[in-house]
C-alpha cells in the first residue's frame, strides 16, 4: 500500500505539479521610467573634422611621405517622439575627404621600390537616412540613458582620383549609389532639461554599394560590393549635440 502511495506521489510531482508551477506568470519586475515623454521634438547635430599634413614622413614600409589630407562630416537631424521613449524622424548626411600626396617611397627591399608622387583624391558624398530610435533609461535616473536606433540609409555621391603630372597624368571619376540598413546602438547624457550630449557607435548591418569608374575618359566599369557587418567597430565612434524640445 505505501508503495502504491509512493507511486501517485512521484506521478503527480512529474505531471500535474510541474504542469502547475509552469503554468504560473514569471515577472521579472524590470521597470522603464518614461526617459523621452511623448510629444517632444528632438533636434541636433554632429560635426566630424580631421586634417594632417606630412612632410618626409615615415610610416612602416613608405618612406619620405610629402602631402596632406583631410575628411570632413556633418549631420542635422530631426526627430518627433510619438510614444514614450520611442522617436522617428531623419538624419541628412554630408562627408567630404581629401588626400594630396607629392611624393612618397615604399620600399620593400633592397631590389623592390617604388615611387608614388601628385597623388589627387577627392570625394563627395550625400546620405538621407530614415531613424526609429529607443530609449532606455539607466533605472531611475533620467540624466543618463542608451538609445538603439533602427537606420535605413539611401545615398551616393562622387570621387575623383589623379595621379602623375603633364604626359603621364591619368585619372579615374567614379560615382556611386548606397544602401545601408542596419542598428546604431548609442549613450546619452543630459547637461540640462533641454539639451544632450550624445555618441553613437557606428551602422550594424547590412550594406550594398554600387559603383561606376571612367578613367581617362575611355575605359568604363562597374563594381559591386556588398557587406554584412555585426561587429562593433570601436573607431566609428560619432559625438553630437542633441536638442529635447
Amino acid at each position: 500500500m505505501r508503495k502504491i502511495q509512493l507511486f501517485i506521489l512521484i506521478l503527480f510531482a512529474l505531471t500535474g505539479g510541474f504542469n502547475a508551477l509552469a503554468q504560473q506568470e514569471f515577472r521579472r519586475n524590470l521597470e522603464q521610467i518614461s526617459f523621452i515623454p511623448k510629444g517632444q521634438w528632438i533636434t541636433g547635430i554632429s560635426i566630424n573634422y580631421t586634417q594632417s599634413n606630412q612632410d618626409k614622413y615615415q610610416f612602416l614600409i613608405v618612406e619620405d611621405i610629402s602631402g596632406n589630407t583631410y575628411s570632413f562630416k556633418v549631420s542635422p537631424m530631426l526627430m518627433y517622439c510619438f510614444k514614450d521613449n520611442l522617436a522617428a524622424g531623419g538624419k541628412f548626411s554630408f562627408t567630404r575627404n581629401k588626400t594630396e600626396i607629392n611624393t612618397a617611397d615604399v620600399k620593400i627591399d633592397s631590389e623592390t621600390d617604388y615611387n608614388i608622387d601628385h597623388l589627387y583624391s577627392i570625394s563627395n558624398n550625400y546620405y538621407a537616412v530614415g531613424v526609429l530610435r529607443y530609449y532606455i533609461s539607466c533605472g531611475n535616473n533620467k540624466r543618463f540613458g542608451f538609445f538603439n536606433e533602427l537606420q535605413l540609409q539611401i545615398g551616393g555621391g562622387q570621387s575623383k582620383l589623379c595621379n602623375g603630372s603633364g604626359d603621364d597624368l591619368t585619372g579615374t571619376y567614379e560615382t556611386n549609389v548606397n544602401l545601408n540598413v542596419g542598428l546604431a546602438p548609442g549613450f546619452i547624457m543630459f547637461l540640462n532639461n533641454y539639451s544632450a550630449i550624445e555618441v553613437n557607435v557606428g551602422v550594424l548591418g547590412f550594406s550594398y554599394t554600387h559603383t561606376k569608374s571612367t578613367t581617362d575618359r575611355i575605359y568604363v566599369a562597374h563594381r559591386n560590393s556588398q557587406k554584412a557587418n555585426f561587429n562593433i567597430n570601436l573607431f566609428s565612434i560619432t559625438f553630437g549635440m542633441a536638442f529635447y524640445l
